[in-house]
């Protein structure tokens, strides 16, 4: 899904983002919900646009009891959120400025939480003008075809923009984001899993995607 974001920049700078695993949800301009089922089941899903729900988590309730659980992916400007509700716990991920959250984006996390083992890997590219242009619009295009993404571009620039893929079931999940700055030149790439601590055998999906 490719929406228009009405609003301006609220992270300026690449180097304003910062990295966080838990907390609560922030307001989001954008959501979208996916249905996680078991390993081989299908994923379905939609979007509204915000504001969101009294706990800003909308819809995750009924169809964690119905599916596998849900993953939501949660566009706040130049920043995301992805709230995971599946297996053996929750999970919230946010890549935003964060007041109090000064220290650059680590190049790559792994951390244990909720029965989950969690991997958390960021890159920046520096880009020319042209190459970024291109560059935004084949991920725009890649995501825009995608049944389990969301983006959103901020108006007066086709190359700015915030969006989020993602892939798996209720025991492994894969997603990935990019975070456009074209002032800038620089694109910033972040790439997450959540896998069962204890997966049980026969489990495995498949859980690789790509960027372009």
């Amino acid at each position: 899904m490719l929406t228009t974001l009405q609003t301006s920049y609220t992270d300026t700078r690449a180097g304003d983002l910062a990295w966080r695993l838990g907390g609560d949800p922030l307001p989001a301009l954008a959501v979208r919900d996916l249905h996680l089922d078991g390993p081989g089941g299908r994923e379905g899903g939609h979007a509204q646009d915000g504001p969101d729900g009294p706990d800003g988590r909308a819809g995750q309730g009924a169809s964690t009891r119905r599916t596998g659980g849900t993953l939501q992916l949660r566009l706040l400007g130049a920043s995301h959120q992805v709230v995971l509700a599946a297996g053996p716990g929750e999970c919230l991920e946010t890549v935003a400025c964060m007041p109090g959250h000064r220290t650059p984006l680590p190049a790559r996390v792994a951390k244990q939480v909720a029965g989950w083992e969690y991997e958390f890997a960021a890159r920046i590219e520096e880009l020319s003008p042209h190459i970024f242009a291109a560059r935004a619009q084949e991920l725009l295009a890649l995501v825009e075809g995608h049944p389990r993404a969301l983006a959103g571009v901020f108006p007066g620039d086709p190359s700015a923009f915030t969006a989020l893929m993602a892939q798996g079931d209720q025991h492994r999940v894969l997603w990935r984001t990019w975070h456009a700055y074209p002032q800038e030149g620089r694109l910033v790439c972040t790439r997450s899993s959540l896998v069962v601590r204890s997966l049980p055998p026969g489990t495995a999906g498949h859980t690789g995607a790509s960027d372009g």
